[in-house]
C-alpha cells in the first residue's frame, strides 16, 4: 500500500506541476527606437495573443569579452532597462501578460552559445558582469509584477562551463523576483541544461530541423516532429516541469523547415505558404499538448503596417498568411 500511495503522490505532483491549462500565444516584441503607444499594440490583440517577451540587450564586443555594456544612452530605447519599463507597463495596460527577456548580442552576430573566457580571471569578470546585468532586469521584473522572467538565452558554453554561477543565480533572482522562472535554451542545448528543476519551465528556443525539402507538407512536417516532440516531452516528465517554447517561427521562405535558425541575409525565394504550414504544425503539434506552456513568435514589429508583407523572407508572420494562422489558433478556445 505505501508503495501504491507514493507512486500516486508522485502522478499528482506531475499533474500539479508539469500541466498547463491557459497556454501562453505570445508574441516576441522587438525592441524600437522609440515609445510603443496604443497603436502599437493593438495589433497583437488583433491576433489573439495574450502575452508578449520583451526583450532589453546588452552588448559584448567579442565572443571571449567579459565585459557587457547595456542600459547606456547610445542604445535604442526599448534595448534599455526605461524601455523595457515603458513597454512592460502598455503591455499590462491591454491585459497581455509579459516575460522579459533580456539578451546578449556579440558584435557581427557572434552565436552567444559560443560565448566563452579564456582563463579563471575573464570568467569571473564575466559572471560579475552577467550577474549585474540580471539582476538589473529581474529588480524591474518584480517591480512591474512580471509574469515570467527569462534568466538568460541561448548560452550554452557559459552555462557548461560555470555551473555553480547558474545555481547561486537563480536562487538570488528567487530573493529579488517572485514571479516564474525560465532560461531559453537553443534548440540543440536544452537537453543538456543542469538547473531545470531549480526554475519553473523548460524553455526552449524551438528552432528544430524538420525536413530538407523544399516545400514540405504539414505531414511532413509533423513526421519531422515526432522524434524532438517525444524528447521534449520525455524531459518534461523527467524533471516535472511546464515546457516554454521562449521562441519559434519559420522565415517565409523555401526549405524553411531545413535550418530554422538562418538568419543569413538571403532575400530571395519568399514561399509564404510555407511559412504559415509549417506555423499551424508547431501549433498544432504542441499547443493541445497538458505538459506544454505556449510560446512566443519570432518575431513581432512594433510598426506593424510596415513589417512583414508578401515580398519578405524574414521570420516576423505580419502582413502574412502566418498571421491570419496565428490569428485563428491563439482564438481557438
Amino acid at each position: 500500500m505505501k508503495k501504491i500511495g507514493l507512486l500516486l503522490l508522485c502522478c499528482l505532483q506531475f499533474s500539479c506541476n508539469s500541466q498547463v491549462a491557459d497556454k501562453f500565444n505570445g508574441v516576441s516584441f522587438v525592441a524600437s527606437r522609440e515609445e510603443i503607444n496604443q497603436e502599437n499594440v493593438t495589433p497583437i490583440l488583433s491576433i489573439n495573443a495574450n502575452s508578449a517577451a520583451v526583450m532589453p540587450f546588452g552588448f559584448i564586443r567579442d565572443i571571449t569579452s567579459p565585459k557587457i555594456i547595456f542600459d547606456t544612452d547610445r542604445q535604442w530605447f526599448g534595448e534599455t532597462k526605461a524601455g523595457a519599463k515603458q513597454y512592460i507597463e502598455i503591455l499590462h495596460k491591454n491585459n497581455i501578460k509579459v516575460m522579459l527577456k533580456p539578451h546578449i548580442w556579440i558584435s557581427r552576430g557572434e552565436f552567444t552559445g559560443n560565448l566563452t573566457m579564456n582563463d579563471e580571471v575573464a570568467w569571473k569578470k564575466l559572471e560579475e558582469a552577467f550577474h549585474k546585468f540580471i539582476i538589473n532586469y529581474a529588480t524591474l521584473a518584480q517591480e512591474e509584477n512580471v509574469e515570467i522572467f527569462c534568466i538568460g538565452t541561448e548560452l550554452e558554453q557559459f552555462v557548461k562551463s560555470r555551473p555553480i554561477f547558474w545555481n547561486n543565480l537563480i536562487q538570488e533572482v528567487r530573493t529579488i523576483y517572485k514571479g516564474k522562472l525560465t532560461y531559453a535554451a537553443n534548440w540543440d542545448e536544452y537537453d543538456r541544461v543542469p538547473f531545470w528543476e531549480s526554475i519553473d519551465f523548460i524553455g526552449i528556443d524551438a528552432y528544430f530541423p524538420l525536413s530538407e525539402e523544399e516545400h514540405p507538407t504539414i505531414d511532413q512536417l509533423k513526421a519531422g516532429w515526432q522524434t524532438h516532440k517525444e524528447k521534449i516531452k520525455n524531459l518534461s516528465k523527467s524533471v516535472n516541469k511546464p515546457v516554454l517554447f521562449t521562441e519559434y517561427g519559420y522565415r517565409s521562405m523555401n526549405y524553411t523547415a531545413h535550418k530554422p535558425w538562418l538568419v543569413d541575409r538571403n532575400e530571395g525565394n519568399v514561399n509564404l505558404e510555407a511559412q504559415a504550414i509549417a506555423t499551424k504544425a508547431i501549433l498544432e503539434m504542441f499547443w493541445k499538448e497538458n505538459w506544454f506552456a505556449g510560446g512566443y513568435v519570432w518575431k513581432w514589429f512594433i510598426r506593424h503596417e510596415k513589417a512583414g508583407g508578401e515580398n519578405n523572407n524574414r521570420f516576423t508572420p505580419q502582413n502574412k498568411p502566418a498571421e491570419q494562422v496565428l490569428k485563428e489558433f491563439y482564438g481557438d478556445k
